[in-house]
């Protein structure tokens, strides 16, 4: 069962090929019923017919894209939206130091609230930063290509 501050697999504690082909499965059942809000029933292979997981839709969607990353050998975290985080949880997740995160929440980058002496971050305030600070990379590779194309070096 998940906690507050979710739910990790780590790169290849699932086989590949084994996301992979329920991934083709849930892949193709969704494709089957594309339009539909309806709840989904899985069944189960225990050997009883009539047991069955019903999964909202969107559950089995999220399963799905969560199967992908899985098959390519990549690691999966389910977090809740308003989970709070760490410090050192933040910048791992961003992949940097803790005091460049420091640095960030103090600067204002990134909003927090002191619980005692201990700063947290909203998982949902760290992840619209990590949109925006995609979004400035991307406008400043563009403007770089751009650039480039002006001076003529492509």
């Amino acid at each position: 069962m998940g906690n507050a501050t979710g739910t990790k697999l780590e790169p290849g504690a699932v086989d590949a090929g084994d996301a992979q082909r329920a991934l083709r499965r849930i892949n193709d059942y969704l494709s089957r019923t594309a339009g539909s809000d309806d709840d989904i029933q899985v069944r189960l292979e225990t050997g009883a017919d009539d047991e069955a997981l019903v999964l909202p839709r969107p559950v089995a969607e999220m399963f799905a894209s969560m199967l992908a990353a899985l098959a390519n050998g990549q690691g999966v975290q389910v977090m809740p939206v308003d989970a709070e985080l760490t410090t050192q949880q933040a910048a791992d997740m961003l992949n940097v130091s803790r005091p460049y995160l420091i640095g960030l929440l103090e600067s204002g980058e990134i909003p927090f609230k002191l619980v005692g002496r201990h700063r947290r971050i909203r998982f949902a305030d760290l992840h619209q930063y990590i949109r925006e600070d995609d979004s400035a990379r991307k406008g400043a590779a563009d403007d770089l290509m751009e650039l480039d194309q002006e001076l003529g070096l492509l």
